[in-house]
């Protein structure tokens, strides 16, 4: 019998508001910004990308762009997507 295998997809896990957080805050350790506008790209998804482009009044596939793998998002577009979500970004004193 053959090993049936699927594909990963951490944005059907994100359920609560709390598992959002600790998500982007995790991504946000290593301070690569790709990495950050990634993980940010995969919160929206999982709240549905059609909505947060209707309020944030940016294009939904500027978004995916945006927010890839690849992507390069403004701070602009970061902080609509995070408002859309009832999220902010705050600045907090690093522990090392």
């Amino acid at each position: 019998m053959a090993l049936k295998t699927t594909i990963f997809d951490p944005a059907e896990y994100l359920d609560t508001e709390e598992e959002v957080i600790a998500f982007l805050d995790a991504s946000m350790d290593g301070g690569d910004a790709q990495h950050i506008a990634r993980a940010l790209g995969i919160v929206a998804r999982s709240k549905g990308m059609t909505e947060i482009a209707r309020k944030t009044g940016v294009g939904r596939q500027a978004l995916y762009t945006a927010l890839s793998e690849n992507g390069n998002p403004t701070l602009a577009t970061l902080t609509a997507v995070l408002a859309a979500m009832g999220l902010r970004l705050s600045v907090s004193r690093d522990a090392a």
